[in-house]
């Protein structure tokens, strides 16, 4: 079945396809700064579901119906025998990323309401309950680690 998107959609999934790429790239780069495993290993794991959504997302530009199943992933990280806990700096990119993560939530809430197909508005929705999934393993790993207070 061919989508036929409406300019506003084109124009939103086009965005969505950019924040996607972003959030790849800085997931990426993240990930290659951390200090421990545990985390190198969450961030790399979000890695692939940013990718998987921006194939999502140029297969709907395509007018195809996208494939929303993700097949999972195993990453492993050698453990490092002195890693001491997070960093501050660590700290500082994962208040970045979950801000990110509020932010493109806040997107497909906009584009889910501005889809006319069903089928587009249903993969907006996956995507954006990945994203608040992103940010609810962001705020664990903060939260268990002593970087999120919870007053």
């Amino acid at each position: 079945m061919q989508i036929q998107l409406t300019q506003k959609e084109r124009m939103l999934l086009e965005d969505g396809k950019k924040q996607e790429n972003l959030c790849a790239k800085k997931y990426q780069s993240y990930a290659n700064q951390v200090q421990g495993p545990q985390l190198k290993n969450l961030l790399m794991e979000i890695v692939q579901e940013e990718q998987h959504h921006y194939n999502m997302i140029n297969q709907i530009l395509q007018g195809v119906q996208p494939d929303m199943t993700q097949k999972p992933i195993n990453i492993t990280t050698e453990a490092h025998t002195t890693f001491q806990g997070p960093s501050p700096k660590d700290q500082i990119l994962l208040e970045d990323l979950l801000s990110t993560e509020k932010y493109v939530s806040g997107f497909y809430d906009t584009a889910v309401f501005e889809a006319a197909d069903p089928n587009v508005r249903q993969a907006l929705q996956h995507i954006q309950q990945d994203e608040q999934a992103h940010g609810e393993k962001l705020f664990n790993y903060m939260h268990s680690h002593g970087m999120y207070d919870i007053k």
